[in-house]
């Protein structure tokens, strides 16, 4: 599975790659949500992750540049990873197109249940969550 995580934390990158490396995962990381989105013009993945809070493009709006996209890339499925606890943030994540939410730090298992989540309703034909 090749997956690309939009992160500005360069160790956040990392713990979630090591996590990744173990399921046998390929990572892409970018630093910034422009950069992760020069990045998903340029290669395919199977999953985004994608960090809220970010300098520049936040992760929100890099949500909703992703769906806004016209080709295949536009379906991927998104997760949001993200130490941002508002009331109201898993429904404003999933209202922007993101097909789950975790929280930071990142546990190994939120994460794998999470990608299992969505792979689990992509293989019974339900596309996105959100």
């Amino acid at each position: 599975m090749n997956i690309l995580f939009i992160e500005d934390d360069r160790m956040n990158r990392r713990v979630v790659g090591d996590m990744l490396d173990v399921a046998g995962a390929t990572m892409v990381e970018a630093e910034s949500a422009e950069r992760g989105l020069e990045i998903l013009d340029e290669q395919d993945f199977e999953m985004v992750l994608v960090d809220l809070r970010m300098p520049g493009m936040d992760g929100i709006t890099a949500i909703r540049h992703i769906r806004a996209r016209s080709d295949a890339k536009g379906m991927v499925p998104i997760i949001v990873v993200t130490a941002d606890v508002a009331p109201d943030l898993r429904q404003r994540c999933l209202s922007a197109g993101a097909d789950d939410v975790i929280f930071k730090p990142v546990a190994m298992d939120s994460l794998f249940d999470a990608i299992g989540r969505i792979l689990a309703r992509e293989a019974q034909g339900d596309g996105l969550i959100g």
